[in-house]
């Protein structure tokens, strides 16, 4: 049985959400120590743009292996 392209949102949403936190947590923690320094608001402008870019590859691959399975 072949996923459904609702069900590729959902998995590319939760895969996107559990790396979003990941990315702010190591964001905070690796700036500082490579001289960067950034409000919170940043950080979270910053994962965000590759958050969307992240959502977007992972549904388009889902989608391509999908088609190939």
């Amino acid at each position: 049985m072949s996923q459904g392209r609702g069900m590729s949102a959902v998995e590319a949403t939760a895969n996107v959400v559990v790396g979003w936190v990941a990315a702010v947590l190591v964001q905070i923690m690796v700036f500082p120590a490579v001289g960067l320094h950034a409000p919170a608001w940043q950080h979270v402008t910053i994962s965000a743009v590759f958050t969307a870019i992240s959502f977007a590859r992972s549904y388009v691959l889902r989608r391509i292996f999908a088609r190939l399975g």
